[in-house]
């Protein structure tokens, strides 16, 4: 009978999918979901805790993938040359600088940063 959809050529793929929904769904879930929560959860609810873990670990990847982009500069130029770092090249504004002062009382310099 097809009427509701399911035959015997097409039963095995459909369970497996609701498996490996299933799967997905505790696997990813960092141990928020047990097995027989999600076998027993409501068709539409699974369907859209899926969707939200999947949506969220695709979001993860951009945002990996973006970073890892960002970060390929190499400080070998195309010759294989080295070439400094941006930052090693400007002086830092930030710096603190030492400053040398001697207490009336005591011989020896003391160094504070300001």
């Amino acid at each position: 009978m097809t009427f509701f959809g399911l035959s015997y050529d097409n039963a095995p793929q459909a369970r497996n999918a609701v498996f490996s929904q299933i799967h997905e769904i505790v696997f990813h879930g960092k141990g928020g979901y047990d097995w027989h929560t999600i076998y027993d959860m409501p068709v539409w609810l699974r369907r859209f805790t899926f969707n939200k873990i999947h949506k969220f670990y695709q979001e993860e990847k951009e945002q990996y993938d973006n970073a890892k982009s960002s970060k390929n500069k190499t400080v070998i130029n195309p010759d294989g040359k080295i070439e400094s770092p941006e930052f090693l090249s400007k002086p830092s504004l930030n710096t603190p600088k030492p400053t040398i002062s001697s207490p009336p009382t005591s011989k020896k310099p003391s160094v504070s940063f300001k």
